[in-house]
């Protein structure tokens, strides 16, 4: 298994060279070892919670016109050649298809414990310090507004109307990192949410007082 999991880490490295910052080698390298906190404390396959949280943003949709069958592909076609068995296969495309926020409507009932424990890691990347570095990061990458006070959240989004949102900056932490704290699948993760969301409203306070120049 560690091999082919050395060999992952190589080829994810590899194709993500040049990638846009909050999606690049070190956002992976952190959800895979979130990913792996997280598994400690719950019964679930490491070989699957390592090797989906390794691809499971090879090839973002974001920066794929929106495709979301290419990181699937990639993923299946490298983990193959690894001779990676079809049921670990399987489970890890089944993840990378399922991690996704947008996607949330369209989760099972009753997902694996793998799905949940790589989605808590990926989801709790995306907030906190580093949330909020990726966040204005990738509204810069976008050439968003960073806030308008005139512009409001918009919390009713449709898949579509979220693939395709240029909302300000700002707004969303409010329609989407705010709400991360509350759709924590494990303990763990609702354990390591806590604090970083806490530092958001923190940095939130924060930023409308020099905003407003109180």
């Amino acid at each position: 298994m560690r091999n082919v999991i050395e060999n992952t880490v190589a080829f994810v490295k590899e194709k993500l060279k040049g990638a846009e910052a909050g999606h690049d080698w070190y956002h992976i390298e952190r959800v895979w070892k979130l990913s792996r906190k997280i598994a400690e404390t719950e019964n679930c396959n490491m070989e699957v919670v390592e090797l989906s949280a390794l691809l499971h943003d090879i090839a973002d949709p974001k920066f794929h016109n929106g495709d979301e069958t290419i990181a699937p592909k990639i993923s299946g076609m490298f983990l193959e050649e690894q001779q990676v068995p079809e049921d670990v296969i399987q489970q890890v495309l089944f993840i990378i298809k399922n991690i996704s926020f947008k996607n949330r409507a369209e989760i099972p009932a009753h997902p694996p414990i793998e799905l949940k424990i790589v989605q808590d890691a990926d989801r709790i990347d995306a907030i906190g310090a580093i949330g909020i570095g990726r966040t204005f990061n990738f509204g810069g990458y976008k050439n968003n507004p960073m806030y308008d006070p005139e512009v409001k959240p918009n919390l009713g989004m449709t898949k579509d109307q979220y693939k395709k949102s240029n909302g300000t900056t700002i707004n969303h932490f409010y329609e989407k990192l705010l709400l991360l704290k509350d759709m924590m699948n494990t303990p763990k993760g609702k354990e390591l949410a806590q604090e970083r969301h806490d530092y958001m409203l923190g940095f939130l306070d924060q930023f409308y007082k020099e905003w407003n120049v109180d």
